[in-house]
């Protein structure tokens, strides 16, 4: 894979409180499926060009409690062959990962080639939840922004695309969640007591958050704030930003059919193809115009 280059230009500060909740919204269950849709579409495509050409993705998820990071990674692998990809839930370190560098559990979750890995919560803890609730000494934390700038830059100079996602809601619409949760039993399971006790620091991860965006937040790996109290429209804003960085300079048209196969397949089957739409429908043709 030919080496990435550090791409020319300035990345710009994310301040959540700056980011606006009442974006236009999704009007009907009928707009939001049919764009779903398609985007959903996209991405398979992308997953089969990087799966045809062995190359790697990462798209790392963080955000509050409650923001709707399981239903966007849902709604982003719904459509994939799960033979691309791998979803990494990512919760506290067991202790034999205590024992070693913290990076060291997430270097071991490294997408293979033409696959993608997911990663619901990641090795930003460590100047997140680590940091405010002081799992990780000062020096710890603080050290770690250019020990995390460093292992992502050793993985995007090595071909690897990066796409790190930070889910934003306001604290009204997080408590709003977790009513809804503790009413219905079939979601209690996800509300839990760190949950609850981690409102009560919210302008301290505010902060953490914010000195991460300015720290973390490269050319070759940028970080994307979302705006989340729509859960629609935050879903078809993860699936714009990850189909367009995935995308970026990489051809996603099918690639020409294999001459023996297509041999093969007329002699033994009688079938020719058409090599003027590689294979495409009428539908996905006039998508890709």
């Amino acid at each position: 894979m030919q080496r990435m280059a550090e791409k020319p230009g300035k990345v710009s500060k994310i301040r959540l409180g700056k980011l606006d909740q009442n974006k236009v919204r999704i009007d009907t269950a009928e707009e939001y499926d049919r764009r779903l849709g398609k985007l959903q579409k996209e991405l398979l495509h992308i997953q089969q060009t990087y799966w045809h050409e062995k190359r790697r993705a990462i798209v790392v998820f963080e955000g509050w409690d409650a923001a709707g990071k399981g239903g966007a990674i849902r709604r982003m692998t719904e459509p994939l062959d799960p033979r691309g990809f791998h979803v990494w839930p990512i919760s506290a370190p067991t202790a034999e990962e205590q024992g070693k560098h913290y990076l060291y559990r997430f270097w071991t979750k490294l997408p293979a080639a033409g696959t993608f890995a997911i990663f619901d919560r990641s090795w930003y803890g460590r100047v997140m939840v680590e940091r405010v609730e002081k799992f990780a000494a000062k020096d710890q934390w603080k050290r770690a922004y250019d020990e995390i700038n460093e292992f992502e830059r050793l993985l995007t100079d090595d071909g690897v695309r990066i796409v790190k996602l930070f889910l934003h809601i306001t604290p009204e619409e997080q408590l709003e969640r977790f009513r809804e949760r503790m009413k219905n039993p079939y979601k209690r399971w996800k509300l839990t007591e760190e949950d609850l006790r981690n409102r009560a620091k919210w302008d301290d991860y505010v902060k953490a958050a914010e000195a991460m965006f300015d720290r973390t937040s490269t050319i070759n790996a940028p970080w994307h704030a979302v705006e989340a109290n729509s859960k629609w429209y935050a879903r078809l804003k993860v699936l714009e930003i990850v189909t367009g960085a995935l995308k970026e300079g990489v051809n996603i048209a099918p690639p020409p059919i294999n001459g023996n196969v297509a041999k093969i397949a007329a002699e033994v089957l009688g079938i020719q193809p058409d090599q003027s739409s590689n294979g495409m429908s009428d539908e996905e043709r006039r998508g890709q115009g």
